[in-house]
């Protein structure tokens, strides 16, 4: 049997598309690591929600968060795009940076493992906390 990395049972969820401003590499860990930091320094992290979003097809990954009234994603550099709704199973990760993140591949097999993916829409990660981190693989309506 194997050991999950999971905090609890995965849940179902439905979330609404949300707007966001973001910035896209490619889904490698290197190129990662290095959006982050320059996307949180761009954006400031005070009162933000901050998504990472994972096109598996495209192999993509987009560091992304909500757009306020106030924001200029132009002036950033940044585009624009939406963080899409539907329902997703939703899994919790603890733990303290960086192994936090290390946690985030196996959590998200864990996830797809668990039913049929719709593949149509991206694997998403919502840093809650700065040592909790929800994941959310897309499935179809029940």
């Amino acid at each position: 049997m194997t050991t999950s990395v999971l905090q609890a049972p995965p849940t179902r969820i439905h979330r609404p598309d949300v707007a966001v401003m973001e910035r896209t590499t490619a889904d490698e860990l290197p190129s990662i690591q290095e959006l982050w930091p320059s996307f949180e320094r761009l954006v400031g992290l005070r009162g933000r929600k901050m998504y990472g979003r994972a096109d598996v097809e495209a192999n993509t990954y987009t560091a992304c968060t909500p757009v306020k009234d106030d924001d200029r994603p132009e002036e950033l550099g940044l585009t624009t795009g939406v963080l899409p709704g539907g329902w997703y199973l939703r899994g919790n990760l603890t733990g303290e940076p960086p192994g936090l993140f290390g946690k985030i591949g196996p959590g998200m097999a864990e996830l797809e493992g668990a039913g049929p993916v719709d593949h149509s829409r991206p694997l998403v990660e919502f840093y809650r906390r700065n040592d909790v981190i929800e994941l959310w693989v897309p499935v179809f309506p029940a």
